[in-house]
């Protein structure tokens, strides 16, 4: 006898979701593709809206994902990104029960133009926060490092959203072809400028961000007492460890949610699907492990949407939850 799959419920807020507007995939073909070699997916607005009506997700947090650290250098780049945020802004005005967005950025080496968007992104659009990626520029300037810092002191002055996605190591040289960079790479990279954040005192310094790390942190809950049993900076570094927030996209099977239940608070683990990148099949599976795990009703309430309306006050304002 088949096994019954549980209905998806119709309450989740999806805020690990990437669009790809035409324009913004023709820049990234035009750039050379994305360096991971992971074909660039095609999208629309409708795609999303069927994934959504599939998960039971009732709004989404759209972003940009890991071609935008290398494509969004220079002029052009912060056109591009312009671009993008009012893109996705026009799309909000329609629908903010909906849509909401992660504003993109051009590069943070970039210092002027990073800090001009986002002063355009927060104040004029209303993006949910902004987006970063783990790394920019042609070496290994991760999030820790001292040329982020006046980007991380604007955006703690305004107590920012700061959802931070993996982008490809510097060496994209692939271990076998059977191995494509998002695989284990984009995970660990997220555990190392996450680290890099904890040991450079970045989180400590700027406490007021509001950072999400991409697919539960990658394998941080998984290093973490190492890290600070193995650094100077000790209980102050797993208090750090705790500040994140963890999106749940293509991580929650029962090994996964039980570790992240164990070590991370409850009020920091969130919903998220990784579309369109992601092959359906895949988030569809992951979906149906969150469905199965066993969890209480308020628990299982504050992953779906309750941690992402308190993160996000403006979707308490315009969806029925």
């Amino acid at each position: 006898m088949e096994e019954m799959r549980p209905e998806p419920r119709t309450d989740k807020i999806d805020t690990h979701h990437h669009f790809v507007p035409d324009f913004y995939a023709q820049a990234v073909e035009s750039a050379g593709g994305d360096p991971s070699g992971w074909p660039t997916p095609k999208w629309s607005p409708a795609a999303s809206e069927s994934i959504m009506e599939q998960l039971g997700v009732k709004t989404t947090i759209l972003s940009l994902t890991a071609p935008g650290a290398c494509i969004l250098e220079g002029q052009k780049s912060f056109d591009l990104a312009r671009r993008c945020n009012e893109y996705c802004s026009e799309l909000r005005d329609k629908s903010p029960r909906k849509w909401g967005f992660f504003a993109a950025l051009p590069s943070l080496l970039n210092t002027e133009a990073a800090l001009a968007e986002i002063a355009y992104a927060l104040d004029v659009l209303h993006a949910d926060g902004v987006t970063l990626f783990t790394r920019y520029g042609t070496g290994n300037t991760y999030l820790g490092h001292a040329d982020i810092e006046p980007i991380w002191k604007e955006l703690d002055r305004r107590q920012a959203v700061v959802f931070v996605h993996p982008t490809h190591p510097v060496d994209t040289t692939k271990v076998n072809e059977s191995m494509p960079q998002p695989l284990i790479d984009y995970p660990h990279e997220t555990t190392r400028t996450a680290t890099d954040m904890i040991i450079a005192g970045t989180r400590r310094k700027y406490p007021g961000c509001k950072v999400i790390l991409s697919h539960a942190g990658g394998a941080l809950p998984y290093l973490i007492e190492r890290i600070s049993n193995g650094s100077k900076h000790g209980q102050q570094a797993m208090a750090d460890f705790k500040s994140f927030y963890y999106d749940l996209a293509l991580s929650s099977s029962p090994s996964v949610l039980q570790l992240l239940l164990t070590m991370v608070p409850h009020d920091q683990i969130l919903y998220g699907s990784d579309f369109p990148y992601a092959p359906p099949p895949s988030i569809k599976a992951f979906a149906e492990k969150l469905e199965n795990f066993e969890m209480d009703s308020k628990l299982r309430s504050k992953i779906n949407y309750g941690n992402a309306l308190a993160l996000l006050p403006r979707l308490a304002e315009k969806a029925n939850f």
